[in-house]
């Protein structure tokens, strides 16, 4: 080697304890050991890629001479139950092993099962006579001297058979036995079934009855049925799962009650008119005598249940059956017998006519007189006809009344309000009931194109209907409640129609309400349409959900009431309680805190308190600490304290305060005072899980431990204020800390002390913890390798190509050897055969 091309890696300062590799470096030593490396694997492998022909003994310790025979074959079967034992073997339990010869299975070979391949003879199978034998499988000669010997003994004047002979009478004997065979077998059959047709003959015959011993010793003997088997056995006797009907869609089903619907108003319309069932029936056409009733088909069942009444048939339906039966043949028989009498008198009419005319009129006095008798017979039958004319008038007139009070069964959708309401007017509330009802169902939007905007209009009248019952001298609630139903069945068919108008409505009252406080700087409650409609919005729509398009504007609406509308008088009171009462049922799932619902209670209490006591904490408007409303709720009176009695308060007082008397007012101060009580408790209850529930609540409690004259009020008014006071003492001692901003660590004052940072890597500062430093040196060893892995992988595929061109080569130049040496061959053949050619052209 060249010493100017040695590398020598030098180091700068010799350091004890650490290892250094490849100090020195000779070009091309590591790259030839590389290719070594290479070609004693990589191109190894590359050459038997494609080749399978490698033979492996994987016999367990096959030459392995310290281990037994019998160890090997113990060890041999153990791994060969291991490999045949997979997952899905893991679930058979009692599963047996099966034991095998040489590859087949003991338990097949233990059966026995001899293939035989002759079909044609049952008994004596595969046995053949020694004659047989001998005459196919050799020993025909000696079969033959056998025969001639015995013809000699036997018969000495006779000649010997030849072979021939002999091969025809043995075939001819082989046949006759099997003839013989054949014969004994169908004669056998013929017995056995004769044998069976004798016995079932002779079998009811002989049958008898067990006795009773026998039985139970039959019964002792069998085995009692186990639980298995019984369930089993009543598994067979249960009924069976049948297919059902389809279910309707809901458009057939609206068409099917639109066609009921249809039917019984044309039923309706009929009997409004007078028109009888009876008048749609058939009549009894005329029978001929020549009729041979072909065509004869039963109207009615005739059969009848046979009855036994104190021990004999009874017969008195029949009868009476009968005796109607009669009756009906009579009167068809008088109306037939009019008639013919009519054709009859008709018929001699027209015969009279002629005859006259042929007479030149001779028998005239004798026509006139059949003339008047046939017209007086005639006025007869009218009057007949007019008295049973009037007879059913006068027996329909109940039903035709019947029919034109009852609701008719189809409706139209009103087109305006004033129709809409001219069509409930009048009705009781569950005639309204039914009408809406046939009104939605006759109109589906399933059934027509434009019954859907007809149907939403619907929603709006209704709405508009219920705001008119409510605004009533006497309000109309119950029917208000009733109504709420097909509102909802409504809302629940167009949701998107329904938010639209009750957001319209909550709109316009908020707008007036703005107005108001606008214009006058105060405000009022609204009326009693509008509490109605805050109250369906819960119906309606869900008022858990934390933003609704219409519930949303709904909960403003009321926080706005509860704060901007003066309290002046008792009405406001109760409009102000019932509204509280909403806020519960709005947030009774969602447990929303509502500052404005604890404000107004608290304001409450503070009206129902004399002037001397009202004083020591604050109010929050719309409630004033002084005023002419101080004492709106105060009870003076002994006598009205106590004959009050807790009942609720209905909304329609509201209209109807004035008129009451002060006994009654008093009471109305007490009930809302009593209300108030009820509803601190429930919201006590509702927001005990608030961590600032304490401070929530401590105003109330306060006014109600030392403000509140408990001994003044009745009994019952006690109760509730006790009530109301342990709730909120109970949840009191359950003090919840506020949450508080998190503090941030004060920040340190610097120090002249050294940071000391451990060095891992030599001319490197590894900053942060431990682990991010270990991180980091996986990452970078990961990269140096994959970078190694990368080099030699492009190294492998460099040698593969190498080879490949290499062997390319080989093969192109072999080819380009091979075809020079064919040309140089031909070439010396052609000049041969010139040479030839010029020898015989001298010649």
């Amino acid at each position: 080697s060249n010493p100017f091309e040695v590398k020598v890696n030098r180091q700068k300062f010799n350091i004890l304890g650490r290892k250094t590799k490849n100090d020195v470096g000779l070009p091309g030593v590591s790259r030839s050991k590389a290719i070594k490396k290479r070609t004693q694997t990589l191109l190894k492998e590359y050459k038997e890629r494609e080749k399978a022909n490698v033979f492996k003994d994987k016999r367990f310790a096959e030459y392995n001479t310290k281990i037994s025979p019998e160890e090997k074959m113990i060890r041999r079967f153990t791994l060969e139950r291991q490999r045949n034992y997979g997952k899905k073997n893991i679930y058979n339990l009692n599963e047996d092993e099966e034991l095998t010869h040489y590859g087949q299975s003991l338990a097949e070979i233990e059966k026995l099962n001899d293939i035989v391949d002759s079909d044609s003879d049952t008994e004596e199978r595969g046995a053949l006579s020694a004659e047989l034998t001998a005459a196919h499988f050799g020993g025909g000669g000696g079969l033959l001297r056998k025969k001639a010997s015995s013809g000699l003994q036997d018969e000495e004047m006779e000649k010997p058979k030849s072979r021939k002979e002999l091969i025809e009478e043995m075939i001819a004997k082989s046949k006759q036995e099997k003839q013989e065979r054949q014969t004994r077998r169908e004669s056998a059959l013929e017995l056995t079934e004769k044998l069976d047709n004798d016995w079932k003959e002779i079998q009811t015959l002989i049958a008898h009855k067990p006795s009773k011993s026998e039985r139970k010793d039959k019964d002792a003997e069998k085995p009692k049925p186990d639980e298995y088997d019984i369930i089993v056995r009543e598994l067979g006797f249960e009924m069976k799962a049948k297919p059902s009907e389809r279910m309707k869609t809901e458009e057939e089903l609206a068409k099917e009650e639109q066609a009921r619907l249809q039917k019984l108003e044309a039923d309706r319309l009929r009997r409004m008119h007078g028109v009888d069932d009876q008048t749609n029936e058939k009549k009894p056409s005329h029978v001929s005598a020549d009729d041979l009733a072909d065509g004869f088909i039963l109207d009615k069942d005739d059969r009848r249940l046979l009855a036994y009444k104190d021990g004999k048939i009874n017969i008195e339906n029949e009868e009476e059956e009968e005796e109607d039966k009669e009756e009906e043949e009579e009167e068809e028989g008088r109306e037939e017998d009019n008639e013919n009498e009519e054709e009859s008198e008709e018929e001699s009419a027209s015969e009279d006519e002629e005859n006259g005319s042929a007479d030149s009129h001779s028998d005239l006095e004798s026509d006139l007189e059949s003339e008047e008798e046939a017209a007086g017979n005639k006025e007869q039958k009218k009057d007949k006809t007019n008295e049973n004319e009037s007879q059913s008038v006068e027996e329909l007139d109940p039903k035709v009344k019947a029919a034109k009070s009852e609701l008719p069964y189809t409706f139209t959708v009103p087109e305006s309000y004033e129709t809409f309401k001219s069509l409930l007017a009048g009705r009781t509330i569950e005639q309204q009931l039914i009408i809406l009802e046939r009104i939605q169902k006759c109109n589906h939007p399933s059934l027509a194109v434009g019954n859907k905007a007809k149907l939403e209009k619907l929603f709006g009248f209704l709405l508009e209907y219920i705001g008119e019952l409510a605004i009533l001298d006497l309000p109309e609630l119950r029917t208000i409640d009733k109504l709420v139903l097909p509102l909802y069945n409504l809302c629940q068919m167009f949701p998107e129609a329904a938010s639209d108008s009750i957001k319209f409505i909550l709109r316009d009252a908020a707008h007036d309400l703005e107005e108001v406080i606008e214009v006058k700087g105060r405000a009022t409650f609204p009326g009693l349409d509008t509490l109605i409609y805050l109250k369906v919005t819960s119906l309606l729509f869900p008022t858990s959900d934390f933003w609704h398009p219409v519930v949303t504007p709904a909960f403003m609406y009321m926080s706005q009431l509860l704060t901007k509308c003066r309290i002046t008088t008792l009405q406001d009171v109760i409009k102000g309680l019932f509204i509280c009462c909403l806020f519960l049922e709005y947030v009774s799932l969602s447990r929303r805190f509502v500052p404005e619902l604890i404000n107004f209670l608290l304001g409450v209490l503070h009206i129902s308190l004399p002037k001397k006591q009202a004083q020591g904490y604050t109010v929050v408007h719309p409630f004033t600490p002084v005023g002419k409303n101080l004492e709106l709720l105060l009870v003076c009176d002994k006598k009205d304290l106590e004959s009050w009695q807790k009942q609720n308060l209905p909304l329609s007082i509201v209209t109807r305060l004035k008129e009451t008397s002060r006994t009654e007012i008093n009471h109305a101060r007490l009930s809302c005072l009593a209300l108030c009580f009820d509803l601190i408790k429930k919201c006590a209850a509702l927001y005990e899980s608030l961590p600032s529930f304490h401070e929530i609540m401590h105003p109330v409690r306060v006014l109600l431990t030392q403000h509140v004259p408990v001994n003044e009020y009745p009994e019952k008014m006690q109760e509730w204020y006790h009530g109301a006071l342990k709730e909120l003492e109970n949840k009191a001692g359950e003090h919840y800390t506020p949450l508080i901003c998190e503090k941030k660590k004060p920040v340190p004052l610097k120090q002249y002390t050294p940071k000391i940072v451990k060095v891992l890597e030599f001319g490197r500062k590894q900053a942060g913890s431990k682990k991010e430093q270990e991180r980091k040196q996986l990452i970078q060893r990961h990269k140096r390798e994959l970078k190694g892995a990368i080099r030699e992988i492009r190294k492998d595929n460099q040698f593969l190509a190498r080879m490949q061109l290499s062997e390319i080569m080989e093969r192109d130049s072999a080819r380009k050897r091979k075809v020079k040496e064919l040309l140089g061959s031909l070439a010396t053949q052609e000049g041969e055969w010139k040479a030839m050619k010029r020898k015989k052209g001298k010649n």
